[in-house]
């Protein structure tokens, strides 16, 4: 076949074609720069929106303000739209390629009349304000004003969540590496936000229906369709629609506190408001069916606290209700990543003329820098329809079942059919071609290699199918009895199957010359990924490895390179020998419950030792039965590859666990019991920040050596734990009662504010408080009972490990967090015990968290 003879008859055919279409069909085309009318040289203004009017059709302009659009339909207007500066309409000639140039002009708020007094400035007071009056009465009107008012109500919800890149330059697209992402890099969105082009790569919609019973009060919202871009691969795409939604929590101006980014704003019509706004009247408007709202600006007294500034507009009527509302953040908010954030409440009348929520619209632009270009722009849309009040539905309507929370598979395939006739909102061109265009970019493997190797980077594992090997910070690390630890492991993935999962590693010591290693395998009993809730699965195990006694880490996480630098002595440590059965049940209402059957075997390593009045013991082994019964309602979880990780809330978390040894059962040398009790909550103290607290205890019954008791949680590492005593030693103290406390304060930032070089630097005030008390008892003190282990001590004879006496250890520390915006340094205080061998009153401790 002659290639070249061919290669010319088709290029003959298209420009034949694209002549002949060029005949028949009138393009509309108009080129020009968009200026700024408010500056002093007209500077050229980028991102701003042009398209023609009454379409989507439009482009973003360039760094120079220049812009081009085109169109084969016969428009005869062009609009110009930028945040802060007034639309143009722009009359053109349909059909015509011409240049228009446009000078947008900022928004003003128009006066009628100025009137300019000389003297100082007035001060703001809350006395005698009428805008202040006005908002008194919303916040006393607050409760009666909020659908829980009503004896029922029930409505529609649809819920959209979006993330785009913002402002990705065109050209990208035509850069060689990035040719074969052409069909995603050129789905843009130039109309949604005026003056930005979004570039969505995630979207997760779902679809509910809500019933609220005020008495006995119960809410049920059951989700009839849900669905959401799958990247496959290591992303979990419903942990990462969870961890959204938690950023971007629903609104309501009602409560006190809004939640969002991860922090805590107050409302401007919460009960404090008037301490820490300003509020003036600015305008009064008529709707249209002739009723008067007042529009009430507001600002924060501080602008760098976490507070909103915009405005509501309020009905003048007997309800003070809020009808509309427009919530901004100041840009000297102290506030990590986030550019710009408003959201916007429209609400409904209902029939007995008060407002419901009718549209929530959450808008944030996230960013390393504060400049304009670049970074991630997230939407969330919620739309509420078909509200009904006072209608009683059946008992069953308000009573939640087990898809409520584990929706089924019809409930996360529903057929596009069904989301055209039951979505409350529309998709946007570009939002509708993600489902597709992320579909096709997952399956091909450029973008697969690119998601390994972010893998691995992120996670620690590298993935071959159906097998993973990792984590990689366990590769290697050292100790004093083991010496330089190399590590190698991995576990199998779902692609070999939903119900069998396996996991190993294997591990050796150069100094001590001993192999160690771990093999588990689970079977998952609701075919169900072992990590994604809810749990129920069955897994048998063994692992033979060291461990620090009252080191309690996770084993996943014990040959963390990081953690092989210790301060002070640091030469006790146990081998360890597990055969472990565990069976783990979650239920949709988040109580689970754990069953464990282990065989337990230590033996002391380095300088510890096992000996009583009988002489040195080799090891100690127990047989053990184990019940662990949790409850965490409400609890959400962003999926990671090593672990799932708990969304925190305001609500508590209860565990309780039980343990009963059995004596020459699997070669068990001790009969004994215990139990333990520990609750743990977030609480949000409004413009305080929040408090991370826990409080636990427990009780050993029976007689046991001191490897049984409670060893208290040490920390000898550098790096500040967070539920560990960080000035204690390893070993130190022992217990078989003991009650604890342990605060941990964030201020986000309330005092630093108000300190102008600190504000600048963004750095935010942190403080910790750590006590506990505990006795050990008679019965277990080895000085009373020599058949006991005796208490390990120096080589001079000097004791190293304790039981707490009528006095509690306290520990405290105050530092500062967001350093950088990720680094946390405290400096430690310990209040006594302070003449224990090789401890100090002080320490600097230093943490790594990403925070907004």
């Amino acid at each position: 076949m002659d290639f070249k003879s061919l290669l010319r008859k088709f290029s003959f055919l298209a420009f034949l074609l694209f002549y002949t279409t060029s005949l028949f069909a009138q393009v509309t085309k108009v080129t020009g720069v968009v200026t700024d009318g408010g500056s002093k040289g007209n500077d050229p203004m980028p991102f701003v929106t042009v398209g023609f009017a009454g379409s989507s059709i439009g482009a973003p302009t360039d760094n120079d303000g220049k812009f081009s659009i085109s169109s084969d339909k016969p428009f005869s207007q062009i609009k110009a739209t930028f945040i802060g500066y007034k639309d143009v309409v722009i009359s053109i000639a349909p059909g015509k390629t011409q240049t228009i140039n446009i000078k947008l002009v900022p928004l003003q708020q128009e006066l009628t009349e100025v009137e300019v007094k000389a003297g100082k400035k007035p001060r703001y007071r809350n006395k005698g304000n009428p805008a202040v009056e006005l908002i008194r009465q919303v916040i006393a009107h607050r409760e009666q004003n909020r659908p829980r008012h009503y004896d029922y109500v029930e409505y529609k919800e649809y819920d959209k969540m979006q993330f785009s890149i913002v402002n990705l330059s065109p050209k990208i697209a035509e850069k060689k590496f990035f040719r074969k992402y052409k069909f995603v890099l050129d789905n843009r969105d130039s109309t949604t936000v005026p003056g930005k082009s979004l570039l969505p790569l995630f979207l997760d919609e779902k679809i509910s229906q809500y019933y609220y019973r005020k008495n006995p009060e119960k809410e049920r919202n059951i989700i009839i369709g849900q669905r959401n871009v799958d990247f496959g691969g290591s992303i979990d795409a419903e942990g990462v629609s969870q961890f959204f939604k938690y950023m971007y929590n629903k609104v309501d101006i009602y409560d006190n506190s809004i939640n969002l980014i991860t922090n805590n704003f107050l409302s401007p019509i919460a009960n404090g408001g008037p301490q820490l706004y300003k509020y003036f009247i600015t305008d009064t408007i008529e709707t249209e069916d002739k009723k008067k709202l007042v529009e009430l600006s507001f600002t924060p007294r501080n602008t760098e606290d976490m507070l909103f500034e915009g405005k509501i507009y309020i009905t003048l009527d007997s309800n003070y209700a809020v009808q509309k509302a427009k919530l901004g953040i100041n840009k000297n908010i102290n506030l990590n990543f986030v550019k710009s954030m408003t959201v916007n409440l429209d609400f409904e009348k209902n029939p007995d003329g008060r407002y419901h929520l009718s549209k929530s619209n959450t808008l944030a632009d996230f960013g390393v820098t504060k400049k304009k270009s670049g970074g991630v722009f997230g939407i969330r849309t919620i739309t509420y329809k078909n509200y009904i009040v006072n209608k009683q539905q059946a008992d069953t309507a308000y009573v939640s079942g087990a898809d409520d929370q584990v929706l089924s598979d019809a409930v996360k395939h529903r057929s596009e059919q069904f989301w055209q006739q039951n979505r409350l909102d529309t998709l946007t061109t570009a939002e509708s071609k993600v489902y597709k265009n992320i579909d096709s970019l997952k399956n091909m493997p450029s973008f697969k290699r690119t998601l390994d190797i972010a893998t691995l980077l992120l996670a620690g594992y590298k993935s071959f199918n159906w097998f993973e090997v990792g984590p990689s910070n366990t590769f290697y690390s050292f100790n004093p009895i083991e010496g330089l630890k190399l590590r190698l492991g991995g576990r199998t993935t779902p692609e070999l199957s939903k119900r069998y999962y396996f996991e190993t590693y294997a591990a050796y010591g150069f100094k001590d010359e001993k192999w160690k290693g771990f093999l588990s395998a689970t079977y998952s009993l609701n075919d169900k990924s072992i990590y994604k809730f809810p749990q129920n699965y069955l897994r048998a195990s063994f692992q033979r490895d060291t461990r620090i006694p009252g080191a309690a880490l996770q084993f996943v996480q014990e040959d963390n390179f990081l953690l092989s630098f210790k301060r002070g002595v640091n030469d006790k440590y146990l081998y360890n020998d597990f055969y472990k059965f565990d069976y783990v049940h979650e239920y949709e209402n988040h109580f689970s419950y754990g069953l464990t059957l282990k065989k337990w075997t230590q033996s002391p390593a380095g300088s510890l030792y096992f000996v009583n009045n009988t002489g040195t013991i080799n090891n100690l082994t127990t047989a053990e039965v184990a019940v662990n019964l949790r409850y965490a309602p409400n609890e959400g979880f962003y999926q990671g590859k090593i672990y799932r990780v708990p969304i925190p809330s305001k609500y508590p978390i209860w565990t309780l666990d039980y343990t009963r040894d059995f004596k020459d059962v699997v070669g068990g040398a001790y009969n004994y019991q215990s139990l333990h009790l520990r609750i743990e909550k977030r609480n949000y103290l409004s413009q305080l920040g929040y408090m991370d607290m826990v409080v636990d205890g427990g009780k050993i019954f029976g007689q046991v050596p001191y490897p049984l008791l409670t060893i208290f949680r040490a920390n000898q590492t550098y790096a500040y734990d967070i539920y560990s005593y960080n000035l204690m030693n390893f070993l130190e103290f022992v217990s078989d009662r003991y009650a604890s406390i342990n605060l941990d304060q964030h201020f986000m930032g309330f005092f630093f504010n108000k300190i102008p070089l600190l504000q600048k630097l963004k750095l935010r005030e942190v403080a910790s408080f750590k006590a506990i008390y505990g006795q050990l008892s008679d019965n277990n003190n080895p000085a009373l009972h020599p058949s006991l282990y005796q208490f390990p001590v120096t080589s001079i004879g000097q004791p190293i490990t304790y039981s707490l006496g009528n006095t509690p250890y306290i520990e405290g520390s105050v530092g500062v967090e967001n350093i950088f915006k990720f680094i946390r340094v405290d400096l430690v205080r310990r209040f006594n015990y302070l003449d224990h061998p090789d401890v100090s009153p002080y320490g600097i401790r230093v943490r790594a968290k990403f925070d907004f």
